[in-house]
């Protein structure tokens, strides 16, 4: 296996494996599983569902942990738990893909990281872009820093995904996800390295209005809101991403405590069948 970086800033290609070697070689599982932590998402070509099973692809992320399913998207039936994002021209839900975020901050635990397969993509178009936000956060002026030490910040599937639902049901499932709360900066639990933590799911700071910030209620408004904002842009810099052109059986693997990503909604009329393997992540500190 050859490992090769894409960017300075992140991601690296993983050249001549099949990840399905991964789940019964535990020396190779460590070596791709170490240049994850170093990279924060690695990429693959070729991985047919000859060479890796929907059952392989389920038992490599379970090497990582507990598989995760998701709300709004069904488990493929000969795989459960093997989510399937199938994205079609038909669907306005599907217009939600593109924003920057890191996967489950709604929850209380977000995802430790994902295992994504394309099955079926447009020929042009439909790319997936990554940020890495332990670089955003180091970047960050040391100002900015010493004042979001200490932030918390509320994050709601109910102001993103729910929002097209009918009343009745949006508020069934703001009873069954509660807005979760996060600190604004966590600590990596395997690398240490301090994390950015604020994307497109992240609605206002649950402590920014205290004494040694706001003068009188208003200035939270301008302030926090300002700050929050100017936080969640900085995965849009350049300088941070990695891009990768989907062709059918790449994947992708991504640390989701260290990352964001935004898939590209431009491929319309075509349609994009990609598989997902979440796994369960721990409570951010």
């Amino acid at each position: 296996m050859r490992i090769e970086p894409m960017t300075c800033a992140i991601g690296a290609e993983l050249v001549d494996v099949n990840l399905g070697d991964a789940v019964r070689d535990d020396g190779l599982f460590k070596e791709i599983y170490a240049a994850l932590l170093q990279h924060k998402v690695l990429f693959l070509r070729d991985q047919t569902l000859d060479r890796l099973s929907r059952q392989d692809h389920m038992a490599f992320a379970r090497r990582l942990g507990q598989l995760e399913d998701h709300p709004m998207a069904p488990s493929h039936p000969e795989a459960p738990g093997l989510v399937q994002i199938y994205k079609s021209p038909d669907s306005p839900m599907d217009r939600y893909e593109n924003a920057w975020h890191t996967d489950g901050t709604w929850r209380e635990t977000p995802a430790l990281g994902c295992v994504l397969r394309c099955i079926e993509c447009p020929p042009v178009g439909g790319d997936t872009m990554w940020a890495n936000m332990a670089l955003a956060y180091d970047k960050l002026p040391q100002a900015i820093k010493d004042d979001i030490a200490d932030l918390w910040a509320s994050h709601s599937f109910n102001a993103s995904f729910a929002a097209a639902m009918p009343q009745e049901k949006r508020l069934a499932m703001k009873a069954q996800y509660p807005d979760a709360e996060h600190p604004v900066v966590r600590t990596h639990p395997e690398t240490r390295e301090k994390v950015l933590f604020v994307n497109a799911f992240t609605t206002h700071f649950v402590n920014y209005h205290t004494a040694k910030r706001v003068r009188y209620g208003q200035d939270y408004n301008m302030a926090g809101g300002d700050l929050l904002q100017y936080l969640i842009n900085q995965a849009f810099n350049p300088e941070y991403q990695v891009r990768w052109r989907w062709k059918p059986f790449s994947m992708a693997i991504w640390d989701n405590r260290s990352t964001q990503h935004y898939a590209v909604m431009d491929y319309s009329p075509c349609h994009r069948k990609m598989e997902r393997a979440a796994i369960i992540g721990d409570k951010p500190f």
